[in-house]
């Protein structure tokens, strides 16, 4: 008998740690509510894309067959009641989503979330108080089920979805779910996406970095500059200093125009530089890169939005400090 859930899930955005939390950084992502997913069933009475669902339906018998050939293997680190899983999936089940897939948000940790929630024979409570157990225990199973989508997770994104808090990677074994102090801040400033109109692929571009990271060269300039600016900015960012917070971010963003370039879409770069020489915005990467959503940030959202108005770009308002 299926077991009822109705628990939506929303996409998440990792304002800091893409990349580098593969490499023992810190990291800190957050939930965004804008774009959500949840499981269906195409045969139920509401009005949807079926072509969309169809497809869906056939993602979904795909990664039942790579959960259930590790459960086979004795491998599958979640259990999770895949016979069940399986004759949802006959019934038409679908990830009914609103997430731009490729955009770097969240679309496969959603999913991921969603069918952990529904398939789990006893699930970690999705509450603010579990304990940093509970947490590593749900890092390393959804870091195998989404490697399905994208040959290696750090399971952060599916955790973010399922927790729908803040989560503080403080190292590999020590995570936490944390708030952002928005009165701390300069009450102009804020977080931002920028749309830039085509889908990314993480598959090739991690395996890019990956393989960059056998090269001792950029071994040492993530070691040495990536990851302090990235663990510094997100320290700065909770404790609420603000000057100590755009110093490393405008460093970082530098870094990542010099240095991962590739997972920068080039029509963008000069805007990306643009903000760096102005001092008006920061931008990062979104999730893996090369398309997507681009992350900005700054300490006055209005004049972000003239410069990027410059450009012929439309910023997405994320966060906004207190008034």
């Amino acid at each position: 008998m299926t077991r009822e859930r109705s628990d939506v899930f929303y996409a998440k955005i990792m304002l800091f740690g893409e990349y580098s939390v593969i490499c023992d950084s810190m990291g800190l992502a957050i939930p965004y509510a804008h774009f959500k997913g949840e499981l269906s069933f195409t045969n139920e009475d509401k009005l949807t894309d079926l072509e969309f669902a169809q497809s869906s339906n056939k993602q979904l018998e795909s990664f039942f067959e790579y959960l259930i050939n590790l459960k086979n293997e004795n491998k599958l680190v979640a259990d999770l009641e895949l016979d069940l899983f399986e004759k949802d999936l006959k019934r038409g089940l679908y990830f009914e989503s609103t997430i731009p897939q490729g955009f770097g948000i969240g679309s496969s940790g959603a999913l991921c979330a969603a069918i952990y929630d529904r398939y789990s024979r006893d699930p970690v409570p999705n509450d603010r108080h579990i304990n940093s157990k509970q947490i590593l225990k749900l890092r390393k199973l959804f870091s195998q089920m989404e490697s399905f989508f994208h040959g290696v997770s750090s399971g952060i994104d599916p955790l973010n979805c399922y927790l729908k808090y803040p989560v503080l990677i403080k190292s590999k074994d020590e995570l936490s779910m944390v708030g952002i102090p928005r009165n701390k801040h300069n009450k102009e400033g804020a977080i931002f996406l920028i749309n830039t109109g085509t889908p990314g692929k993480t598959g090739p571009l991690v395996n890019l970095f990956f393989e960059k990271y056998k090269q001792y060269n950029f071994y040492k300039l993530i070691k040495n500059e990536m990851i302090p600016y990235n663990d510094n900015c997100i320290k700065s960012l909770i404790k609420g200093e603000s000057k100590e917070f755009f110093s490393n971010l405008k460093a970082l963003s530098k870094f990542l125009l010099l240095n991962l370039s590739p997972m920068i879409p080039e029509a963008f770069k000069e805007v990306w530089n643009v903000g760096i020489e102005t001092s008006a915005y920061y931008l990062k990467l979104c999730g893996s890169g090369g398309g997507g959503f681009l992350l900005g940030f700054t300490d006055n959202l209005e004049k972000a939005r003239f410069e990027l108005k410059k450009h012929n770009i439309d910023l997405i308002p994320v966060y906004r400090n207190s008034k």
